[in-house]
């Protein structure tokens, strides 16, 4: 009787890593929670590196965002008004640098299509050519709208952008595939991040005063300049690094921290650090008021 090949029979490192993997598989997780604790588990183990959890972990928590949470508000698109001359429609987009861009005619909420960059250079060389029938049909979506819904409408129609509109039509901001794609793979270098320090802090503005979407890597300082908060900066510089301290973790996604006056939604964030905030600002509640009047007044009743 012949003996087994050396290639069939599983050396020792070999047979550590399949019980490893056979005693998580085995432990069925009845929710997302447990399911989540067997991958960090595994993460632990090095059967997972860092970027393949945060990868599982942002598949699995896309769909608990909506466009609204990472669309870019509409203070900061960079939208073409087609009553522009091509010149100035040239420099635009040249200065700005985008693949693509909204058009409007009139009102910023009357998008009539989007424009392509390279489609530029057609209207350009060819003064027949008229800048409407370039335009590419715009997409318009609700701020509700999940994002693994919308990933999936992407590949499936081949789009690439997408109008955000509010409950009234109006257009409340836009996202991109690339967009959605960063809250699964991390951060993706385009046109749409914003690396600047003076555009750590983005109002959302609009119907959503008080709500903004913030840089988790702004320092403290900057945060409490803005807005004249006291945050100290004695454990952590940065805002990520703040509720790190605060939580005793590292934050992940759909976390929420009240640091009154200021409510943080950890929007973005892997294994190793957080990236991006939803930050809005909460008022006390009417009873807290009153009862803090009371003792202030019974307090200044009380005899000395």
């Amino acid at each position: 009787m012949s003996e087994p090949s050396p290639l069939q029979v599983p050396n020792k490192k070999e047979r550590g890593l399949l019980e490893r993997l056979s005693s998580l598989l085995l432990r069925e997780p009845e929710d997302r929670e447990q399911l989540l604790e067997v991958l960090q588990q595994a993460h632990e183990r090095n059967l997972l590196d860092a970027d393949a959890l945060s990868m599982i972990e942002g598949v699995m928590q896309v769909s608990d965002l909506s466009a609204g949470d990472i669309m870019v508000p509409r203070a900061q698109m960079d939208a073409i008004n087609a009553e522009d001359s091509i010149d100035q429609i040239v420099a635009f987009a040249v200065e700005k640098a985008h693949s693509r861009f909204p058009v409007y005619e009139g009102e910023r909420d009357n998008v009539i299509g989007v424009l392509l960059a390279k489609d530029l250079l057609r209207i350009h060389a060819d003064s027949d050519v008229n800048l409407r029938d370039m335009l590419r049909p715009a997409v318009f979506i609700p701020e509700s709208k999940r994002l693994n819904v919308l990933l999936h409408d992407f590949r499936l129609n081949r789009n690439h952008i997408a109008l955000v509109v509010d409950e009234y039509g109006g257009v409340a901001g836009l996202l991109t595939i690339e967009d959605v794609l960063e809250q699964i793979v991390g951060d993706i270098e385009d046109e749409y991040d914003f690396d600047e320090e003076a555009d750590n802090i983005v109002s959302l503005g609009g119907d959503q005063a008080g709500l903004y979407r913030v840089k988790a890597l702004t320092t403290i300082e900057q945060f409490n300049e803005t807005f004249g908060t006291g945050f100290s900066n004695e454990h952590a510089d940065t805002l990520g690094g703040l509720l790190t301290d605060h939580l005793a973790r590292l934050p992940a996604r759909g976390d929420v921290v009240e640091l009154p006056p200021f409510r943080f939604e950890v929007l973005r964030a892997d294994a190793r650090q957080v990236h991006l905030l939803r930050v809005q600002k909460i008022e006390p509640a009417p009873e807290d008021t009153d009862a803090n009047s009371s003792t202030e007044n019974s307090d200044s009743d009380r005899p000395t």
